[in-house]
C-alpha cells in the first residue's frame, strides 16, 4: 500500500504528502487504554502499512499519549508527519491552558520532551479561546515556525469565520499562516459541509478530520432490535452517547439504515463510513483511532473503496448534506451559543 503512487495526498499548499489515513493517538494511555505495549504495536503496524501521519495532543491522558508515541517512533521519526495539539488544561495552574503566547511556548517545550523529538511537523490549536486575541496566538506560532520547533501549524474545530480570520490576520500581521484545520466529520455530523469545507478549499488548507465513526455510532454494532451494552463514553459524554436522548435516537435510526446500505453493498459500515469521508474533495486525511492491531485492518481498506453515486445519493437521503443530527457532535460550541448574554440586548434603565 505504501508504494502505491496514488495513495498519498497533498497536505494543502505545503508540498508535504500524507497518507489518506492518520493514526489518532487519543486512545493511547490511561484515559482509554493503559496497555502501552499494545499501543506501540498499533503504531508500528500503522507505520508499516504506510500511514505516515500520527496525531496526538498534550491533554490525551495528560501527556501519556505523547510519551507512548515518542517511544514507539524511535528509529522511525523521520518517516512520520508528527502532529500534536495544545489548548486544554494541563496541570493545576490558572495559566496552564489556553492559546496565549505564554502557554504556547511552555506547552510546545513539554510536548517535544515527551515526544522525544526536536520539532513537530504540525502543531495545532486544539480549540478556539475567546479570552485570547487570535493575533497573539498566530504570532506565537509563527515564532515557533521561525525557530524551527514546528514546521507548520493549524487549527482544530474552529468556526468557519475563525479559519477565515486567521488567514487574513496572518497576511495583515506578517505572520506565517495556518496550514490546516482539523474538524469533526462523519455521515452523522455533516455540518462542516455548509461553510467550513468551502473555506478550507478556498485557502487550500490540509484537512485532517476526526470522529469519522461518530464516536462509535457507525461501528456497525447498532442493529435493529439488538440490545447494545452501555459504553464508558455514555458516562463521560452523555450528550453525544446517551442512547436515550432524542438526538441520539435519531443517530441510532440513521446508523441502522446506513448499516442496511453497507450490507447491501457488501461492505462493513466502518469501511463505508471512512470511504465516504475520504470521497469529499476537501478532505486530506481521516483520523482513525484503533486500540488494537486487529482494529486497524478494516480501516486500511477504506482508501481503495470506490462508492458509486447511487450509494452516495442513498446516504444523502438518510442524512442530508450539511446536517448534523446531534449538535453536540460539532465538537465546539462558541460563546454565541453557550452564553445567553451574547444574544440578549441589555434593557435600558430609567
Amino acid at each position: 500500500m505504501a508504494g502505491t503512487a496514488g495513495w498519498f495526498r497533498p497536505f494543502g499548499r505545503t508540498g508535504v504528502k500524507v497518507s489518506p489515513l492518520t493514526l489518532g493517538a487519543m486512545n493511547f494511555g490511561a484515559d482509554f487504554n493503559p496497555d502501552r505495549t499494545e499501543a506501540e504495536r498499533v503504531i508500528a503496524a500503522a507505520v508499516d502499512a504506510g500511514i505516515n501521519v500520527i496525531d496526538t495532543a498534550d491533554v490525551y491522558s495528560q501527556g501519556e499519549s505523547e510519551e507512548i508515541v515518542g517511544r514507539a517512533l524511535r528509529g522511525r521519526r523521520d518517516r512520520i508527519v508528527l502532529a500534536s495539539k495544545f489548548h486544554g488544561q494541563f496541570g493545576t495552574g490558572v495559566n496552564d491552558r489556553g492559546n496565549s503566547r505564554r502557554w504556547i511556548h511552555r506547552a510546545v517545550e513539554a510536548s517535544l520532551r515527551r515526544l522525544n523529538t526536536d520539532h513537530l511537523d504540525l502543531y495545532q490549536v486544539h480549540r478556539p479561546d475567546p479570552d485570547t486575541d487570535l493575533d497573539e496566538t498566530l504570532g506565537a506560532l509563527s515564532d515557533l515556525v521561525r525557530q524551527g520547533k514546528i514546521r507548520y501549524y493549524g487549527t482544530s474545530t474552529f468556526e468557519p469565520h475563525q479559519v477565515l480570520e486567521a488567514q487574513y490576520l496572518a497576511r495583515a500581521g506578517g505572520h506565517v499562516a495556518p496550514s490546516s484545520e482539523q474538524p469533526p466529520y462523519s455521515i452523522l455530523a455533516r455540518g462542516i459541509e455548509r461553510a467550513l469545507l468551502p473555506v478550507v478549499e478556498q485557502f487550500r488548507l490540509g484537512t485532517l478530520t476526526w470522529s469519522p465513526l461518530a464516536g462509535g455510532w457507525l461501528s456497525g454494532r447498532w442493529r435493529r432490535g439488538a440490545e447494545v451494552a452501555s459504553s464508558a463514553r455514555a458516562g463521560i459524554m452523555a450528550s453525544r452517547h446517551d442512547p436515550a436522548s432524542a438526538a441520539n435516537r435519531r443517530k441510532r435510526q440513521a446508523a441502522e439504515q446506513l448499516l442496511d446500505l453497507a450490507d447491501a453493498a457488501g461492505l462493513g459500515l466502518v469501511e463505508l463510513s471512512l470511504a465516504w469521508v475520504l470521497r469529499h474533495p476537501a478532505v486530506t486525511s481521516v483520523i482513525i483511532g484503533p486500540r488494537t492491531v486487529d482494529q486497524l485492518a478494516g480501516p486500511l481498506t477504506a482508501p481503495s473503496i470506490a462508492l458509486d453515486d447511487d450509494l452516495l445519493d442513498a446516504i444523502d437521503r438518510i442524512v442530508p448534506p450539511g446536517v448534523t443530527l446531534n449538535p453536540a457532535d460539532a465538537g465546539y460550541a462558541p460563546p454565541s451559543i453557550t452564553d445567553p448574554r451574547t444574544r440578549r440586548r441589555a434593557v435600558p434603565r430609567g
